[in-house]
């Protein structure tokens, strides 16, 4: 069973990714009631932390009920990663994340996210600094790489599990490649083959269905699943990859109450966190895959997501149960 420093965790467990305006306190909770085993909060500036950013200060929002729980954070500096460590303590996360792997360019550009993977050297010191500047376990999501050809994940990983990294979360691209192609989970499972690992390795990257997710446990033996986009608006994804892996049948999708409950429920929760207009406007993104598959459909989901009053919104998830009640998903 792998373990982070004291956290005992299942067999393979799932984890929800860190994810800018998505992985917030409301889908958290929604996915962790679904099956997810460890949520991370979306990622969050060293800088922004030290300056007392709103925005980045909310985000150290965490509840119990979404135990165990990683707040995921990034920089490149020393002395505000340090900084950084000591503000997040103050929220008792479980775990504390270091995203080494955003390939968006505002963040890279800042030798933060993917861009310190140009600086392996300074990539392990960070890393070692903050072990040593805190008692929680310190985690890291990376990359391949910075590219095909500077990839050297397997000396990577086992510099930072030597520096005191209790686990990594390894998505399966390099910088270069964004968000495209295929994920190539090869060199995550050399990382696990390497006979001097003994810290938990997980992947990332394409786990877009249950039967990905069982080739990741069972083809390239890792640890773990970190979960990102087949989440979003789909936190049934958890509890479906679960159902796979016990019965290795397919669980039924939700019916339409349960998707009208859950699109409901979200944005009630991110109206009470972070206010109607941004609660409105940051849970648009999931409602295409709330209401997925559904014929005929494309006239309420405009409704959704451009309505900027949350009671048209409500409006819009009464008028899809109404009309869309009786639906059979496949």
């Amino acid at each position: 069973m792998p373990q982070i420093g004291d956290i005992q965790l299942p067999d393979f467990p799932l984890l929800l990714a860190p994810m800018e305006d998505v992985s917030d306190p409301p889908f958290r909770a929604l996915c962790k009631e679904q099956g997810a085993d460890v949520v991370y909060t979306e990622f969050i500036s060293s800088e922004g932390l030290i300056r007392d950013a709103a925005k980045s200060v909310m985000k150290l929002d965490i509840y119990e009920k979404e135990r165990p729980v990683g707040i995921q954070i990034f920089g490149a500096n020393l002395d505000s990663m340090l900084q950084s460590v000591e503000i997040v303590e103050k929220s008792n996360p479980d775990i504390i994340d270091i995203n080494f792997g955003c390939p968006v360019k505002k963040v890279v550009s800042k030798g933060a996210g993917a861009g310190i993977l140009k600086d392996i050297d300074l990539m392990v010191s960070l890393t070692e600094a903050m072990v040593k500047h805190t008692k929680l376990p310190v985690t890291v999501k990376t990359r391949l790489g910075w590219d095909h050809d500077s990839i050297r994940i397997v000396e990577v990983a086992e510099r930072l599990q030597d520096v005191g990294c209790q686990a990594i979360a390894i998505h399966g691209r390099t910088r270069a490649q964004m968000y495209k192609g295929e994920a190539d989970w090869h060199p995550i499972a050399e990382v696990k083959n390497n006979p001097r690992m003994h810290i938990p390795v997980f992947g990332n990257g394409d786990v877009d269905s249950p039967e990905a997710a069982m080739r990741m446990r069972d083809e390239y033996g890792l640890d773990g699943a970190m979960i990102g986009r087949a989440s979003i608006g789909y936190p049934w994804f958890f509890k479906e990859v679960k159902h796979y892996f016990k019965t290795g049948t397919h669980l039924a999708p939700p019916t339409m109450e349960e998707r009208v409950d859950a699109a409901r429920r979200h944005l009630q929760m991110a109206i009470d966190w972070k206010g109607e207009k941004l609660g409105v406007f940051e849970t648009r993104r999931h409602y295409t895959n709330y209401f997925k598959g559904i014929p005929n459909f494309k006239e309420l989901r405009m409704k959704m997501v451009t309505s900027d009053e949350a009671p048209d919104v409500f409006a819009a998830f009464d008028e899809a149960l109404e009309t869309f009640g009786h639906h059979q998903f496949a």
